[in-house]
């Protein structure tokens, strides 16, 4: 099933709210092996990369298989969009090492509970259905975003849809949040837009407990309990 398809996780050396995140242990292993290790075992990608600033981070990749070709020395910063740091290893891959793709997978490094399958299955989707773009994504649950409010400097709530409290949850139309586990876009389309969310891009839904997204100390405990929920405490 291995097409011609990168796959390339984005791992900074610096992290604000968690020093070091992208290789801080997370049941054995550092936080990006896990997103590595289910591109690999996915089986869908010719080659599976490290986009990193930081020389320790591409040797920990290398040790857990992944290829670290460069050192990227733009878009380090914690502002630039994950479609341009994207977009960017495409085009060195293409001009430093000759090397082009039909497609390319954005896999966040900080979402360790997505599985080998379900990327194979995003995959699956996205060529089935000849899309440009799809983006992994979740159904809010009881968090309902349809009851929504803003709270004003004095205090006095306002809500961001009426129609929402007025109605039964089971009447609401369901709502997704987009996660950064697996986003695939068509190499020349991502090229064109710059960013993933291009002309005509799907959301591919995804369970919650995959879809987590480890930014602070506060997900990281989320990530292991539902760790722990999947794979019973004997990890």
């Amino acid at each position: 099933m291995v097409r011609n398809a990168l796959a390339v996780v984005s791992a900074r050396g610096g992290s604000k709210r968690i020093p070091r995140k992208n290789i801080i242990d997370f049941f054995g292993r550092p936080l990006m092996a896990w997103s590595i290790r289910a591109a690999l075992d996915a089986g869908v990608f010719r080659k599976v990369i490290v986009s990193t600033d930081d020389a320790e981070i591409a040797a920990i990749a290398r040790e857990h298989g992944a290829e670290a070709p460069f050192i990227r020395e733009r878009f380090t910063d914690d502002h630039s969009p994950i479609s341009t740091v994207v977009a960017d290893a495409v085009e060195i891959m293409r001009d430093r090492f000759g090397e082009n793709y039909d497609v390319v997978a954005q896999i966040m490094p900080n979402c360790p509970m997505r599985t080998a399958e379900e990327i194979r299955d995003a995959y699956r989707n996205f060529t089935d259905n000849k899309l440009d773009f799809q983006l992994s994504s979740f159904a809010y649950g009881w968090m309902n975003p349809w009851w929504a409010f803003k709270i004003s400097e004095d205090g006095a709530p306002s809500p961001l849809n009426e129609r929402g409290l007025k109605s039964r949850s089971q009447d609401l139309e369901k709502l997704y949040c987009p996660t950064g586990a697996i986003w695939l876009a068509k190499t020349a389309a991502l090229l064109r837009s710059k960013n993933f969310y291009g002309p005509g891009f799907r959301l591919y839904p995804i369970p919650w407990q995959s879809a987590v997204d480890i930014d602070d100390y506060e997900d990281l405990e989320m990530a292991r309990a539902v760790y722990l929920m999947r794979n019973g405490s004997g990890h």
